[in-house]
């Protein structure tokens, strides 16, 4: 399985996570249509500056389809909120603990 993380802080990021947050059924239905979905987490960050969402995915193309359609599904959403690009890391898990 693959991970991608990506991490909004600074400009306009606030003002994301609280649109997000309005929208999060929106936002977890768009997630749930990624081929090899396995999870999805959006999570503010514990200063409220801004936070972060983590993508589970079967593979790579998974992934990297996720963070696609997150960009697609911002700009044609949120274009009037001016946030600085996400920082983006992406790697294969290692243990993926769930409660059973």
């Amino acid at each position: 399985m693959d991970v991608v993380v990506r991490t909004y802080s600074g400009k306009g990021s606030k003002e994301l996570f609280s649109f997000l947050e309005e929208h999060k059924a929106d936002v977890e239905k768009l997630m749930r249509t990624v081929k090899g979905f396995e999870s999805y987490t959006l999570a503010r960050s514990s200063e409220s500056e801004g936070g972060l969402s983590m993508t589970v995915c079967q593979d790579k193309a998974g992934t990297e389809e996720s963070v696609r359609l997150a960009k697609e599904w911002i700009s044609k959403n949120a274009a009037d909120i001016r946030v600085d690009a996400p920082k983006v890391s992406v790697g294969s898990i290692i243990i993926h603990a769930t409660k059973s």
